[in-house]
C-alpha cells in the first residue's frame, strides 16, 4: 500500500475530520520527507509531491475544501494510483465532470501537464502576493502620511502662528530676499519731500491745498501735461492738510494710489479691485471654510482702503465708462455695496461680518482726486460736476533749468555752464528732465577724475544721441522782421507750441483770376480760415486779393485745424501781398471773423508757455480772451485786440507809417 492510503487507513476510524486531517498530513509527509516502509514506484512519489504541492499552495483548507466541491475525496482515497490521477485533474481543472480515470500508460504524460498547471497557479499565486503586499504597504504609507496631515492640521488650529517645514523654509526665502536692497531710484531719489520742492505749480498747489484743507473737502480732478508733478502734489498736499486743524484728515489718513488704465469693470463683480467684489462658493478663489459652508465672501475694494483720506486715480479719463459710473454711486453713498445670489441672510451660519457687509456695506467715506493728461471732454460729466478741476500749468524752460539744479544738489554733483539750459531745450517735462540728468550723471561717475562729479554738455549730448532725443522747441523767435512768415499758436494735450505759418504772393497772369494753394494737411476748419482772411486783407488793404496766386503753407506738415490760427493766417497773407515784413518776435491767435473782427479762443494760457518756448517776447490775444491770462504772465508782453485794425500795428514793423489807400492805388497801377 502507496504513502497516502496509509494516511488514510490510519485515520480513517474518524470520519467526521477524515477529510482535513488526512490531506493536511499528505502534503507534510511529502514537504517533510517522510519515506514509506515499503518502497514505492517513482510515479507514486511524482503523484504524492503533487499532492504535496497543490495543498501548500492551495492551503489545507482550501485545499480540502476544493477536492469536495470537485467529488475528489472518494477518488483520493482509492488505492488505485489512476483514480488518485483523476482526482488531481479535477482539482487543478476545477471540474467536477471529468471522468474516466486515465489509462496507466498515460499518467507520465498527465503529470507532466498537471506539473506545468500547479507551476503557473503558483507563480501567479507569488506575483498576487507580491503586488497585494506592495498595494498594502502604499495604503500603510498613504494611511500614515493622511494621519500625519490630519495631526498636524489639529496642531496648527490649536497654534496658528506653528508653521510647518515648507511654509518655514518659503518665509526664510522672502526674509532673505528682504535683505537684498539696491539703492532707491533716482526718481524716489529726487521726487519732492515738500511743498516748496514742487517747481513751476505754485498757483496749481495753492488751489489744491485750500480745498483740501477745508472743513468740507472737495472732489478734485487734477488737469495738465505729464510729469509736472500731479501726483507728488497731491501726496505731499494731503500731509500738509493734515497739520491743519480744520482739515477733516487724521494723522493716519491714507492715500490710496492706483491707476485709471488698469481699472476694468468686470460685469460678474469677481475681480473689482476698485469698487470691491464677491467671491461666489463655486468660484476659485473663495475662502475654503466658506465655500464648504457655501458661503460667499465680499472683498472690499480701494475705496474702503481709502476711507477716511484720498483716493488718487491717474489717468482717470482712461478709466472704463461703466466703472465711472459705479464710482458715482460710491461717492454718492460713501459706502459700496456687495450683492451675491448666494447670500442667505436666514443661514445661521453666515459669519457676522459677512452678514454685515451685505446688509450694510463697507464704509468708502473718502475724497476723490483723479489726474488725466487728457481733455475734460473725456471724463464723465457727472463726475466732473462732483468734482472741482484744477488745471496744473506746462513748465518753462526756466522751471525745468532749476529742476535739473535742485537734482543736481541731491545728486552731489556738479554741473558745467549751460547743461540745465541743454537739458531744457530736449524737453518740457520734470521727469523727463531728471531721467536725462540721472544718465549723464552716469557718465560722470564713469570718468572718476572728480571726487564731486561734473556732469558735462558732452555728457547731455551723448545721452541725447544714444536715446535719439530732439530739441523740443526747434523755432525760435528773432529781432529780424521777415516778410510772408508769421508765427501763430496751438495747443495739444496741455502743451502749447508755435505754428510757423508762411505765405507767397504771385501776380495772377489773368487779373482776377488769381488762386489760392493750402496744404494738403490743413483741415476744413484752417482752410475756412484762410478763405475768411482773403475777404478780411481785401476789404482792410484795398487790395484786390484775386489778381494775386497766393500759396499758404504751415511748416512742419502737420495737420493744423481750427479756427484760431485765423489772424495769424490773415496777417501772412496781407504780409506777402504788400511786402510789409512782421515782426519775428511777436505770435498771434485768434479767429478771424468776415468783418475784421478777432474772436476768442481756448487754450491761450498754455499757447502762452509754447511762446516762452520759442523766445517769443509779445503776444496778441483776442480781447475776450484777456481773464484767462494774467498780465505779464511768463515775462509776456501781451496785448488784448478785438480787431484786426488794433492787431496790424502790433504784428507790422512801421505800420504806422503805411497809407494803405495809396498804398492800394500804387498796386493797382502796378497791375494795370
Amino acid at each position: 500500500m502507496n504513502f497516502l492510503q496509509s494516511i488514510w487507513s490510519k485515520f480513517h476510524t474518524d470520519e467526521d475530520e477524515a477529510d482535513t486531517r488526512i490531506l493536511a498530513r499528505s502534503g507534510r509527509a511529502s514537504q517533510q520527507g517522510i519515506v514509506p516502509s515499503e518502497p514505492k514506484a517513482e510515479i507514486d512519489r511524482r503523484i504524492d509531491a503533487l499532492y504535496g504541492l497543490l495543498a501548500d499552495t492551495m492551503g489545507t483548507e482550501k485545499f480540502v475544501v476544493q477536492a469536495g466541491k470537485m467529488e475528489s475525496i472518494r477518488l483520493m482515497r482509492s488505492p488505485d494510483r489512476c483514480s488518485r490521477v483523476l482526482a488531481l485533474q479535477r482539482i487543478v481543472e476545477e471540474d467536477p465532470l471529468i471522468s474516466p480515470p486515465p489509462a496507466e500508460a498515460d499518467l507520465p504524460a498527465i503529470l507532466d501537464d498537471l506539473e506545468d498547471r500547479i507551476a503557473d497557479v503558483r507563480a501567479r499565486q507569488n506575483l498576487e502576493n507580491s503586488i497585494e503586499r506592495r498595494v498594502n504597504e502604499k495604503l500603510d504609507k498613504d494611511h500614515a502620511d493622511y494621519v500625519n496631515e490630519v495631526r498636524r492640521q489639529i496642531l496648527q488650529d490649536e497654534d496658528p502662528k506653528k508653521e510647518s517645514p515648507h511654509d518655514a523654509r518659503k518665509r526664510e526665502e522672502l526674509e532673505r530676499l528682504d535683505k537684498v536692497q539696491l539703492t532707491p531710484s533716482v526718481m524716489e531719489l529726487l521726487r519732492p519731500q515738500s511743498i516748496d520742492e514742487i517747481v513751476g505749480q505754485e498757483r496749481a498747489v495753492r488751489s489744491l491745498l485750500a480745498k483740501l484743507s477745508s472743513p468740507y473737502p472737495q472732489h478734485l480732478l487734477l488737469y495738465g501735461p505729464p510729469g509736472v508733478g500731479k501726483t507728488t502734489a497731491a501726496r505731499l498736499v494731503l500731509e500738509a492738510a493734515k497739520r491743519q486743524k480744520h482739515a477733516p484728515f487724521q494723522e493716519d489718513a491714507p492715500f490710496v494710489e492706483t491707476d485709471g488704465t488698469t481699472l476694468r469693470w468686470d460685469p460678474r463683480d469677481m475681480t473689482n479691485p476698485l469698487l470691491g467684489s464677491v467671491h461666489d462658493p463655486i468660484y476659485q478663489g473663495a475662502q475654503r471654510t466658506l465655500a464648504d459652508s457655501g458661503i460667499p465672501e465680499p472683498k472690499p475694494g480701494l475705496v474702503t482702503e481709502a476711507h477716511g483720506g484720498i483716493l488718487f486715480i491717474d489717468e482717470i479719463g482712461e478709466m472704463d465708462e461703466m466703472l465711472q459710473n459705479k464710482l458715482l454711486k460710491v461717492l454718492e453713498d460713501k459706502r459700496a455695496y456687495f450683492e451675491s445670489a448666494y447670500y442667505d441672510p436666514e443661514d445661521d451660519r453666515m459669519p457676522p461680518y459677512i452678514r454685515k457687509l451685505f446688509e450694510e456695506g463697507a464704509p468708502a467715506d473718502f475724497v476723490l482726486i483723479g489726474a488725466t493728461t487728457r481733455e475734460p471732454e473725456y471724463i464723465n460729466p457727472a463726475l466732473r460736476s462732483r468734482c472741482a478741476e484744477i488745471y496744473f500749468e506746462p513748465l518753462t524752460p526756466q522751471h525745468i533749468e532749476t529742476i535739473v539744479k535742485n537734482a543736481a544738489e541731491k545728486l552731489k554733483a556738479d554741473l558745467e555752464d549751460g547743461v540745465a539750459p541743454l537739458i531744457s531745450s530736449y524737453t518740457v517735462e520734470g521727469r523727463k528732465a531728471i531721467n536725462i540728468l540721472a544718465d549723464a550723471y552716469s557718465l560722470a561717475l564713469e570718468r572718476g577724475d572728480r571726487l564731486r562729479p561734473l556732469i558735462r554738455n558732452d555728457d547731455v549730448y551723448e545721452v541725447a544721441q544714444v536715446s535719439r532725443l530732439v530739441p523740443y522747441v526747434t523755432k525760435k523767435a528773432s529781432d529780424a522782421a521777415q516778410s510772408g512768415h508769421v508765427f501763430g499758436l496751438g495747443v495739444a494735450g496741455y502743451l502749447g507750441s508755435v505754428i510757423e505759418i508762411e505765405a507767397a504772393a504771385f501776380p495772377a497772369r489773368d487779373k482776377g483770376k488769381g488762386t489760392i494753394r493750402v496744404n494738403d494737411t490743413a483741415g476744413s476748419m484752417a482752410k475756412d480760415s484762410v478763405f475768411n482772411a482773403v475777404s478780411v486783407a481785401r476789404e482792410i488793404t484795398g487790395i484786390d486779393t484775386y489778381d494775386y496766386d497766393i500759396h499758404l503753407n504751415f511748416i512742419g506738415g502737420g495737420n493744423i485745424d481750427g479756427p484760431s490760427a485765423g489772424m495769424a493766417i490773415l496777417s501772412v497773407i496781407v504780409s506777402a501781398v504788400t511786402g510789409l515784413k512782421i515782426r519775428q518776435d511777436v505770435a498771434v491767435t485768434g479767429e478771424i471773423s468776415l468783418a475784421g473782427r478777432v474772436r476768442p479762443v481756448g487754450g491761450v494760457f498754455e499757447k502762452a508757455y509754447g511762446a516762452r518756448q520759442a523766445g517769443i517776447r509779445t503776444l496778441v490775444i483776442p480781447q475776450e480772451n484777456e481773464k484767462d491770462i494774467p498780465a505779464g504772465h511768463l515775462g509776456l508782453d501781451i496785448h488784448p485786440v478785438a480787431s484786426a485794425a488794433e492787431a496790424f500795428p502790433l504784428i507790422f514793423e512801421d505800420y504806422d507809417a503805411v497809407d494803405w489807400k495809396k498804398f492800394a492805388g500804387r498796386k493797382r497801377k502796378k497791375q494795370g
